[in-house]
């Protein structure tokens, strides 16, 4: 019998997840704007009146929302209306701890749960090459992988729950970083005379080059990147709270900090 998926939080990262799942398994999905889900309709998903009706619809219900509140405002409602033996995927960026806390919520109900952070963006979801990081045990990890292999290509147990969300907030920390690195020495390039977008294309195929250059290097300027800059501030604020005191994780943050308040305007 095919799995029975779910999603929410069908924006720019999950939507794209979800069209995958959609391709090889029976979905639902429900979104705060009924609007969100009219592709998914069109494409052969139902839509579910309700957080609570998805979660009793679904052997495995994937969650991709914007912060740990919503993580817990959501999870409230869904765990407690789905079947025993189902399974949670959170898909969110958020505390360790937050995820331990709903951890516990679904062995109170029976539900399986994978903390389960990815990395890749929509175009790695479209693509199916997403990276997922993830926490949870090894029997809720087998069963949860068909489904993240529909937009997932190098899928990692990297311990108990909580231990993806650390692992994606250090990745992200180092993303910051690496385009804080780009900025820096780009600018110091062009200090000394050199053409900015040819030291630029020089570097993508050197010993420097980074993702996180690539990504820099082809952004006009800084405020273009705003949305992900915020994302990224986000992420490093995460691992400034879970790690405090730490020189590793203020030399991330302190690298990265230059570019991402240029980015978000100081925000």
């Amino acid at each position: 019998m095919a799995i029975r998926t779910g999603f929410i939080g069908i924006g720019s990262q999950g939507g794209p997840m979800a069209h995958r799942m959609l391709l090889r398994f029976p979905l639902t999905v429900w979104a705060r704007r009924p609007e969100a889900t009219v592709e998914f309709a069109e494409k052969g998903a139902d839509v579910a009146a309700s957080v609570e009706a998805l979660g009793a619809a679904c052997d495995h219900v994937g969650l991709c929302v914007v912060n740990d509140a919503d993580v817990l405002e959501i999870c409230a409602r869904l765990v407690p209306a789905m079947k025993r033996g189902s399974l949670l995927a959170l898909h969110s960026t958020i505390l360790p701890e937050t995820a331990a806390k709903v951890q516990t919520l679904c062995a109170e109900h029976g539900v399986a749960m994978m903390d389960a952070p990815v990395s890749g963006g929509a175009p790695g979801a479209e693509a199916g090459t997403m990276t997922v990081m993830c926490g949870g045990s090894q029997a809720a990890f087998d069963q949860a992988r068909p489904v993240f292999e529909s937009f997932g290509k190098l899928i990692v147990l990297l311990g108990e729950a909580g231990a993806g969300q650390k692992a994606k907030i250090v990745n992200n920390s180092l993303m910051a970083a690496n385009m804080g690195l780009a900025q820096a020495a780009l600018q110091a390039g062009e200090a000394l005379g050199v053409d900015r977008k040819a030291l630029a294309e020089l570097v993508k195929e050197s010993s420097g080059k980074s993702f996180g250059f690539e990504v820099y290097a082809r952004i006009p300027e800084p405020r273009m990147f705003e949305h992900g800059a915020k994302m990224l501030l986000k992420d490093t604020n995460l691992l400034a709270e879970i790690l405090p005191g730490s020189p590793d994780s203020a030399m991330l943050e302190e690298t990265a900090k230059s570019f991402l308040l240029l980015a978000t305007d100081g925000k």
